[in-house]
């Protein structure tokens, strides 16, 4: 038998074996397309939300009722009784409480980021400069596409779940297939280790085609993340993650003998790069110490490169270093779990 004849039969056998498998379809098509859904939409540009501002009947009301009105984001509230207006304050009805007087006085809950948000839209509403005098600083507004958390994390989602179906997807399986005993049959088969471990990166290649083309579209058309850059790049980039993460996931399953064993180095191989690959938040905020370190990840160099092209439009020189890095890990990995691997 050829060299290609038996990846090709390899392969074909998992790819039938993941397809009678209605659990991996979910996790692998659906559940991504439900977490970037609810996640999209949950921190989707909401535009701004109006302060509800109560504003206690008295000498002077009125004015500030004035000041007040110039701002469309504000919401005023009228209150007739001062005891009323607190309980409202207090229930959480009222983001601050305006009373009348020499000066106003102003309440609100420091504890609350509505509060706190209301507060400083009060007081520059009745700090307003006179006409003609020069502004504290000048202001701008950032809206567009590209420049809002959505676009910052989707990306960051998109890798997150080349990394979880790459080493789970894999290194499941390769447990599967040793806690059945069914290793022991292909070793004395004339197949060739290499070809065994190439046949899971195939097929975990044949779903990446839709998984990556239903979730690239999802974020585009659903939740309006751009992609500036090559489509091409943006393929290119998403393979060398999942190449990278397969080899991975082969290496951390070459010596596990049980499901819990795979599960335990699976999630202490995955765990840094969930808190410090740049998944929901910058790597950035950790301290400077560890970010070189951060850097290397496989997670951080996938997240990077996939936001230099979705959000910067970078091109071939842009990302050469993180997709070099994503093709030395898993060429590392592979290699090194082809010396360590054993049959029984």
């Amino acid at each position: 038998m050829s060299r290609a004849h038996e990846l090709f039969e390899l392969t074909r056998v998992r790819v039938l074996l993941f397809v009678r498998e209605p659990e991996a379809i979910f996790w692998v098509f659906v559940f991504p397309l439900v977490l970037a859904g609810v996640l999209g939409f949950a921190f989707r540009s909401k535009g701004v939300q109006p302060a509800r501002v109560g504003l206690v009947a008295g000498a002077g009301s009125e004015e500030l009722a004035a000041a007040l009105a110039e701002d469309e984001h504000v919401e005023l509230v009228r209150f007739d009784v001062p005891e009323e207006a607190r309980r409202s304050l207090a229930r959480a009805a009222l983001d601050v409480l305006l009373t009348p007087g020499d000066p106003p006085d102003l309440a609100y809950d420091p504890a609350r980021p509505e509060g706190e948000s209301a507060r400083l839209r009060v007081l520059r509403l009745l700090e307003r400069p006179a006409p003609g005098a020069a502004p504290v600083a000048t202001e701008e507004r950032v809206e567009q596409t590209g420049e809002r958390y959505v676009d910052f994390l989707f990306p960051g989602l998109l890798g997150m779940n080349l990394m979880g179906t790459g080493m789970w997807g894999i290194g499941f399986a390769i447990a599967d297939v040793r806690r059945r005993k069914f290793l022991k049959r292909l070793l004395v088969t004339p197949m060739r280790r290499s070809s065994f471990f190439l046949s899971f990166i195939g097929a975990r290649l044949v779903f990446l085609v839709l998984e990556v083309a239903v979730l690239g579209a999802f974020g585009v058309w659903a939740l309006s993340v751009p992609l500036r850059g090559s489509v091409a790049l943006f393929a290119l980039t998403c393979l060398l993650g999942a190449f990278a993460f397969a080899g991975i996931g082969i290496l951390t399953a070459s010596r596990a003998r049980t499901i819990e064993a795979v599960s335990g180095m699976m999630n202490l191989v995955m765990m840094p790069m969930w808190l410090g690959s740049g998944v929901f938040f910058a790597y950035e905020r950790f301290p400077a110490a560890v970010q070189p370190l951060l850097r290397l990840l496989p997670l951080t160099a996938l997240n990077d490169a996939l936001r230099a092209v979705c959000l910067d439009g970078a091109g071939p020189l842009e990302l050469a270093r993180p997709l070099g890095l994503l093709f030395l890990w898993g060429a590392l990995a592979f290699a090194v779990a082809l010396r360590i691997f054993r049959w029984e």
